[in-house]
């Protein structure tokens, strides 16, 4: 009787939102991998629902900064080389060094060098995030950490065509790129999409994800002064900025425009997305790593049927342009951005026809479309 083969996915959240992860670990199930998902246990993480999946995330002493990073890779190197597997998964730079670090552990002492394989999939371009612009120090540690581990590596992935060409042209290895899309949902109408506390009759704007810098949502908030048309602007996820952003709406009184919900567990936030006339997505463009995103959410809102208003980057404005799905943005000055989307909302026609074209997006960017590049790197991957 053949073995199951184990893999181990590791990431530095608290594994309640991450739909990246999830969609990776199913795939790894169905590829016949009993699956250990590693991430952290935060005070105000939610309790994790059942997946098809173990899931385990440790306790720490620190939630941020080099101590945490330092913490979170010293006990994660320390529950991989403690537990036999078949296949590590590391997700980002930040889990990096202790998947590399077991991975050479387990081999050492193995007659061929990938008998336990290391798959890193690289979400965004990490030393491109916007936490670390004008941090130079911490940058030359991160790049420091990569010029040591990633020309090794033999199997990537990216989650887009511009990270793998940032990755490749800096270090040369071969990319595998497999898209950050959503499974593949049934057509509902958009009733079937249900938001608490929301008084019929009123337009939903919705911004869901990280709630960290740089995403537009202060002057998203301060555009619902100047808007015309009955909306709420529902900012669905929690980051970096989410008491910041609640003090602006209490400053602002915009209590009755603006709610912001905190974090949301990805299988109870489709019922939200759903309901959503207009979908945000309006980064700015303060870094590389925001530039070539092709976000999540963006592509949450194509499976809910949900017109979209974008930052014109290049990853989401090939899509915007080619299924013709919605709008870009053209300021992020307050009076500006609420003009533009009154014009959205007052426009029925319009937003009717960009329904009509997401069903075309939605038929061809789904998980059961790009699973299959995943499974490919899979079967080529050196088992041993």
């Amino acid at each position: 009787m053949q073995k199951t083969r184990v893999a181990i996915v590791s990431v530095t959240n608290d594994l309640t939102t991450d739909q990246r992860v999830h969609r990776s670990c199913t795939t790894l199930v169905k590829a016949g991998f009993r699956v250990l998902l590693v991430g952290r246990q935060l005070s105000r993480s939610l309790p994790l629902k059942q997946r098809n999946y173990q899931m385990h995330r440790m306790k720490l002493l620190f939630d941020r900064g080099p101590l945490f990073y330092a913490e979170y890779n010293i006990r994660l190197l320390l529950l991989l080389f403690g537990k036999s597997c078949d296949l590590l998964l590391s997700n980002d730079l930040d889990t990096l060094p202790a998947n590399y670090v077991a991975f050479r552990l387990k081999n050492i002492f193995r007659k061929r060098t990938f008998r336990i394989p290391l798959v890193h999939d690289c979400h965004e371009y990490f030393r491109g995030v916007p936490e670390l612009s004008g941090r130079k120090g911490v940058t030359r540690i991160w790049k420091v950490l990569e010029d040591l581990i990633f020309p090794h590596l033999r199997f990537v992935i990216a989650v887009n065509q511009s990270v793998a060409s940032l990755y490749h042209r800096e270090y040369g290895n071969k990319i595998t790129v497999v898209r950050n899309v959503p499974f593949r949902k049934k057509i509902l109408p958009a009733e079937a999409g249900t938001i608490p506390g929301i008084p019929s009759g009123y337009r939903i704007i919705l911004y869901q994800g990280a709630v960290n810098v740089g995403r537009g949502l202060e002057e998203a908030i301060l555009a619902m002064q100047y808007l015309k048309t009955q909306a709420i602007l529902l900012i669905a996820g929690s980051g970096d900025i989410l008491e910041d952003l609640k003090r602006l709406v209490e400053r602002e009184s915009l209590q009755n425009k603006v709610i912001l919900t905190g974090q949301i567990p990805f299988q109870e936030l489709d019922s939200y997305t759903r309901a959503a006339d207009i979908g945000l997505s309006i980064e700015k463009d303060v870094s590389l790593n925001y530039h070539y995103c092709l976000p999540n959410k963006f592509l949450d809102y194509i499976q809910a049927n949900v017109p979209v208003l974008v930052s014109p980057f290049p990853e989401m404005k090939a899509i915007v342009e080619r299924y013709q799905i919605g709008e870009f943005l053209i300021s992020h000055d307050p009076p500006l951005l609420a003009g533009q989307l009154d014009r959205m909302l007052g426009d029925e026609q319009k937003l009717q026809q960009y329904r009509s074209n997401l069903v075309s997006a939605a038929s061809e960017l789904n998980w059961e479309s790009e699973e299959p590049r995943l499974m490919a790197l899979l079967q080529n991957v050196d088992m041993g």
